[in-house]
């Protein structure tokens, strides 16, 4: 059932609709695209983000949101306009876009670990949250996310392509149309529900332990402000995340309660709120709100259109 709805995702719309609507999702990816470029840049030409753990971490986060939208919307526009791949190609394309959409939640809970210790624990935070421990850390996301890519892939090489009369396959690339075998599936929802609930956990216990330490008088206030906005921020990510994983489970239920014109509709919506808007949301909030990121990129954007000379006055 889910891969032949994803398979006619785009059935109620012409060839001009799907155009139309690749375009238009794509500009506004590259768009996002840029932003995103502008603040991996910033954060990777300075030296003080790339000593200080809270921007490494950002950096990590901005990365993996970067190549995940860049991955969507490429299965997007070969969904939009029927194209099918091979096995292998689909294959290697979801399981790229699994990596980058289970680092994001990682990531999501150490930096709420490190505004936790930065309140709850200002005296140790210099000495827990250096750069040597904050580099291991994000390594070993990393390398726990390649994991377990490895044992999906390994699940994924049991069902017996040699039984097929042809590796093309005969419906547009997707998470669910690799989904070959029960197993396969319920490691993934498994494990998808567990780091959801983990992160969730984490950013909620971060949260209780800085409302608590704000009411403390040795505590800074506005500090604690800014961090209880900061985890606020976090479990709208995170709750974003988890609808881009149930995004095809989504689409069933509403495929269901409506006509396919206004289904094919609002598919392509959730599909910008879901895959699109929140990858360059830490771009957008972290932009405005860090004064330090915020400082570079106007001079950023004031190299870009000439000297700098009225800046340093």
């Amino acid at each position: 059932m889910q891969g032949i709805l994803l398979a006619n995702v785009t059935t109620g719309l012409s060839l001009a609709e799907r155009t139309v609507s690749a375009t238009l999702t794509t500009s506004l990816c590259l768009i996002l695209l840029f932003l995103n470029g502008i603040m991996l840049f910033t954060l990777s030409n300075k030296c003080m983000f790339q000593e200080t753990s809270r921007y490494i971490l950002l950096y990590n986060l901005l990365l993996g949101d970067t190549l995940q939208l860049v991955v969507s919307q490429l299965m997007y526009c070969l969904t939009s306009f029927r194209i099918t791949l091979t096995y292998p190609a689909c294959g290697v394309l979801v399981l790229l876009t699994n990596l980058f959409s289970r680092i994001s939640p990682l990531v999501l809970v150490a930096m709420s670990l490190e505004r936790y210790v930065a309140v709850c624990h200002p005296l140790r935070h210099a000495s827990i949250m250096t750069r040597g421990n904050t580099v291991r850390a994000m390594l070993g996301m990393w390398i726990v996310c390649f994991i377990i890519l490895l044992i999906q892939d390994l699940l994924i090489l049991k069902f017996p392509f040699e039984q097929l009369e042809s590796l093309q396959m005969t419906q547009p690339c997707h998470s669910i149309a690799m989904s070959l075998l029960p197993l396969t599936e319920m490691f993934d929802n498994t494990y998808s529900v567990l780091v959801f609930f983990v992160a969730g956990l984490a950013n909620i216990s971060s949260y209780v332990g800085i409302v608590i330490a704000a009411r403390s008088a040795a505590t800074d206030e506005v500090s604690a402000q800014k961090a209880k906005s900061t985890l606020l921020l976090h479990l709208v990510q995170l709750s974003l995340s988890l609808l881009s994983v149930i995004y095809p489970n989504i689409l069933i239920v509403l495929s269901t309660l409506l006509n396919w014109v206004v289904f094919n509709q609002i598919q392509i919506f959730l599909f910008v709120c879901f895959f699109l808007l929140p990858r360059s949301l830490s771009s957008l909030v972290y932009g405005m709100r860090d004064q330090s990121l915020r400082i570079e990129l106007y001079l950023f954007c004031c190299r870009a259109k000439g000297p700098v000379k009225a800046v340093v006055s």
